[in-house]
């Protein structure tokens, strides 16, 4: 079996899997902390890294139905969010080809200087 592959990102604030804290995104690639997630508050990031994609299926939420892909933590395996692949409402277009991750599967690490 071989050792996963983990990338370390260089950035003052970074997102990072409360599970085995590998990094998962930089601040710098929020998009927005308005969504919402299986299991409450979800951020919407325009890259992630050291995650690996589930199989594609159409998941009916909040704001119609999209076609999706789970995302999974490369090292612990598992799902941090999904995948945008496909909207089918012209007003969700913007979406494709962007994560989301919960709130409540990652953790900040480095310098945040917030209060």
């Amino acid at each position: 079996m071989s050792k996963t592959h983990q990338t370390f990102l260089s950035a003052d604030r970074i997102y990072t899997c409360t599970s085995c804290h590998a990094h998962l995104a930089k601040h710098d690639d929020l998009i927005s902390k308005a969504f919402q997630g299986r299991h409450g508050r979800a951020y919407l990031f325009k890259k992630v890294t050291n995650v690996s994609l589930g199989p594609k299926e159409d998941r009916l939420l909040i704001t119609g139905v999209h076609s999706v892909k789970d995302i999974l933590c490369n090292v612990c395996k598992h799902v941090v969010g999904w995948k945008y692949v496909f909207a089918f409402e012209k007003s969700q277009k913007y979406k494709e080809n962007k994560y989301i991750v919960e709130k409540a599967m990652i953790a900040k690490e480095n310098q945040w200087d917030e209060p």
